[in-house]
C-alpha cells in the first residue's frame, strides 16, 4: 500500500535524526529501502523471524523487527547495532512505520468511499455508518468540482490541484477515470457559487493551462452527504454541455446551463423528428455565412432591429431584407418571440446532434 519512495524518504529521515542504519524487508526477503550502503539480506534469518514468536530479535548484530498491519505481519525492519540504543531506537522507527500504514490505509479508505459515493454505489445506511467510521462529517454544505483534461493527466496536475486544498482534511480530490481530477469541496459559511468560480479559474491558472486544452465544471451546493453524488452528476453534464453550447468557457457551472442541460437529454430520433419539421429536411449548415452572423447578432441584441444593423454596420432596410428573405425559406419570423424561440432551439438542437455525432467516430 505503502509506495517504496515513501519508505525510502521515511527511513532517511529516521536516519537523519538517530545516525543509525536501517533497512525494510517484505516478508518474503525482498529489500523495499535502505540506507545501508552494501547490506546484504540473509533470506534464512528473515524466515526464521517470520516464523518465530517474537516481535524482535538479535541476529548477527542487527537489531530485526516486525512491522504488522492490524495483526498481520506487513514488513520486518532491521536497524544496524546491537546496544539498547539502537533497540529503542528501532523500536520507535517500527512504531513510525506502522502508524505510517494505518495513516496511508485511513487515507485509502476514504478515497474508495469518495469514489464509491460519487458514483452511487452506497446504500443510504452505509454513506452514514462509512462517514462516521471515516470521521467524516455528514451535514456540511459541500460542492463537487470536476477538471477535465483532453489528454489523460498527469500526476503533477493532480498534486497541484491537492496542494491548493492541502490545509482542509475536509476536502477530497480524487479520479474516476484517466482524463479528470474530482474535487470535493467543503464550503464556508457565506460561501457561494461566486466564490466557487473564482476558485475555478485560480485552479486553471494554478495548473497554467488556459489553453483550452482544460475545462472546469462545478454542479449545486448540496447540504448533504448522501447528495454529493447529485453534484457529481451535475458537474459531469455541465462538463459535456459546455462543449457543446459554451465552448468558449472555460468554467461552467450547472446552474447556468439553462435550456441546453434540457436539450442535451433529447433522444437524437426526437431531435431529428423536430429539425426536419423545422427546417424542411434542409439544415443551417445550408445558410450561407452572411445570413448566421445575421442570426446571431439578432439574438445577441434581443431582437432589436435597430441595434443588430448598427453593430452590423448595414443600413436598416438591409437587415429587413435579410430577415423577410430567412422567412421566406423556413416560414419563421425572427422579429416574433415564439418564432425566434423555435429557431434557436432548432440551432441549439443541431449543434447538439452534431456533438453526439462526433462521439460516434
Amino acid at each position: 500500500m505503502i509506495s517504496n519512495q515513501v519508505l525510502q524518504n521515511t527511513l532517511e529521515g529516521l536516519k537523519e535524526i538517530s545516525r543509525t542504519e536501517f533497512c525494510i524487508i517484505d516478508t518474503e526477503g525482498k529489500l523495499l529501502a535502505t540506507t545501508f550502503p552494501d547490506f546484504e539480506v540473509q533470506v534464512t534469518d528473515i524466515q526464521a523471524f517470520v516464523g518465530s514468536q517474537a516481535d524482535s530479535q538479535l541476529v548477527k548484530g542487527y537489531q530485526y523487527f516486525k512491522v504488522c498491519d492490524d495483526y498481520r505481519l506487513e514488513y520486518i525492519l532491521v536497524a544496524h547495532g546491537d546496544d539498547e540504543d539502537t533497540y529503542m531506537v528501532g523500536k520507535l522507527a517500527a512504531f513510525q512505520i506502522q502508524n505510517l500504514i494505518v495513516a496511508y490505509k485511513e487515507r485509502f479508505d476514504k478515497d474508495s468511499f469518495i469514489k464509491n459515493l460519487l458514483l452511487d454505489n452506497l446504500l443510504l445506511v452505509d454513506i452514514y455508518n462509512r462517514a462516521k467510521k471515516l470521521h467524516i462529517d455528514a451535514d456540511v454544505r459541500r460542492v463537487v468540482m470536476m477538471l477535465e483534461m483532453e489528454q489523460e493527466k498527469e500526476h503533477s496536475s493532480i498534486e497541484i490541484v491537492k496542494s491548493a486544498f492541502g490545509s482542509k482534511s475536509q476536502d477530497f480530490i480524487t479520479a474516476v477515470d484517466e482524463r479528470s481530477v474530482i474535487i470535493v469541496k467543503e464550503l464556508e459559511d457565506g460561501e457561494g457559487y461566486e466564490e466557487m468560480d473564482r476558485l475555478a479559474h485560480a485552479i486553471l491558472d494554478t495548473l497554467g493551462m488556459n489553453d483550452g486544452s482544460i475545462h472546469m465544471a462545478y454542479g449545486t451546493i448540496v447540504h448533504e452527504l448522501k447528495e454529493v453524488s447529485r453534484s457529481y452528476k451535475e458537474a459531469r453534464m455541465a462538463l459535456d454541455v459546455g462543449k457543446i453550447f459554451f465552448s468558449d468557457r472555460e468554467v461552467i457551472a450547472y446552474s447556468s446551463l439553462g435550456i441546453g442541460r434540457l436539450i442535451y437529454q433529447l433522444p437524437i430520433p426526437l431531435c431529428k423528428m423536430f429539425i426536419k419539421e423545422i427546417f424542411d429536411g434542409k439544415s443551417p449548415d445550408d445558410f450561407d455565412e452572411e445570413t448566421l452572423v445575421t442570426i446571431d447578432k439578432f439574438f445577441e441584441n434581443s431582437l432589436n432591429v435597430s441595434e443588430t444593423s448598427r453593430q452590423l454596420y448595414i443600413h436598416r432596410n438591409t437587415l429587413v431584407y435579410r430577415l423577410d428573405k430567412l422567412q421566406k425559406s423556413t416560414g419563421l419570423d425572427l422579429r416574433i418571440f415564439e418564432d425566434a424561440i423555435t429557431f434557436k432551439i432548432a440551432l441549439m438542437v443541431v449543434r447538439y446532434m452534431k456533438y453526439m455525432e462526433s462521439l460516434e467516430y
